[in-house]
């Protein structure tokens, strides 16, 4: 059976910067509020003429050159997004045309939050079976365009953000493999304590203007009940992981979580009862990316220099749906 391994990574941020001051006077709330409740002291929002598809690319680029291939090398794209450029199809076969791979298959994904490390938990088995050498995995979002932007939005708009990061996962020939172990799970019973009701093909009229003056068709979240499920979630879906690998926590050297909240990684670092430098958190600066933040921070910590040959990392996710998952990963340069 082969093994597989995250042979490049990369990221891409919009330039506009959107500041806590900028956005309390927009929302009517104290800039002190903002950062307190959620840890964020800034955002990236997109620009006028750059689109979800533009940003995946990039992110795309930069992991397919870090992996020493072009993207006619790619066997398979996988692409997480809760958007696309379009309506349909998704934005899987429009990246796909974007970076000229011939006829090589797309997946699209909607699984948000803990879509990366779905994504990632595909490429993996497609990987072992041999079907495929190389697959990139590409998690974008653009949410700034779908925020109410009022005050009656408050709690969600000061929260999420733009972005899109990359991953090509390679076969190995190294007797341990890269990806040690990915764990993946659902939830539904609480899928409408974070999500998006409308425009929905159950209504009559998808689109009628007393929809769109609604609070149906942006994002709700119940922060407590998110907030409670995702601080039980994260160590447990770590733990798991570790002792798939008969590992423990002394013997990771870095943890990247979903970019949720500073408070859940704050609270998932005091039950794992390690350093709090020993988890990975950029949410000060890019906000919540959902499926983008953990490739987004994978590819800073490595740029960094934080991550290197042999370091072992896990990654870990939880978010809508309720969805949530965890990757152990040996690092492979």
């Amino acid at each position: 059976m082969k093994m597989s391994r995250i042979s490049g990574v990369g990221r891409y941020v919009p330039e506009r910067i959107v500041t806590n001051r900028e956005l309390a006077q927009i929302l009517d709330v104290e800039e002190e509020w903002i950062e307190k409740l959620t840890g964020v002291k800034q955002r990236h929002w997109i620009t006028e003429g750059v689109k979800l598809s533009d940003m995946a690319r990039s992110a795309a680029l930069q992991a397919i050159d870090q992996a020493g291939l072009r993207p006619q090398d790619i066997g398979l794209v996988i692409f997480s997004t809760l958007s696309s450029d379009h309506m349909f199809p998704g934005g899987g076969c429009q990246l796909q045309e974007q970076l000229d791979m011939g006829t090589a298959p797309a997946i699209d994904i909607r699984n948000v939050c803990s879509g990366f490390i779905y994504g990632l938990s595909i490429a993996d088995q497609y990987i072992k079976t041999g079907m495929y050498q190389h697959v990139l995995l590409v998690a974008a979002e653009l949410q700034s365009t779908s925020l109410d932007l009022t005050n009656r939005g408050k709690n969600i708009s000061i929260l999420f953000a733009d972005g899109a990061g990359a991953a090509v996962i390679s076969a190995t020939d190294r007797e341990e493999p890269g990806i040690l172990n990915t764990q993946i799970y659902a939830e539904g019973a609480h899928f409408k304590k974070l999500w998006a009701d409308a425009p929905s093909p159950n209504d009559p009229r998808r689109l009628t203007k007393e929809l769109i003056d609604s609070e149906r068709i942006y994002p709700y979240m119940d922060g407590r009940t998110v907030f409670k499920h995702a601080v039980t979630r994260f160590p447990e879906a770590i733990l798991e992981s570790l002792e798939k690998a008969g590992k423990t926590v002394d013997d990771l050297k870095l943890i990247i979580p979903h970019q949720a909240n500073l408070r859940i990684t704050e609270m998932t670092v005091r039950k794992l009862k390690i350093e709090k430098e020993k988890a990975y958190s950029n949410i000060e600066y890019y906000g919540n990316t959902t499926s983008a933040s953990i490739p987004i921070a994978l590819s800073e910590a490595h740029e960094k220099g934080l991550i290197r040959e042999n370091d072992l990392v896990c990654l870990v996710a939880f978010g809508a749906g309720f969805a949530w998952g965890s990757a152990l990963i040996r690092w492979q340069d």
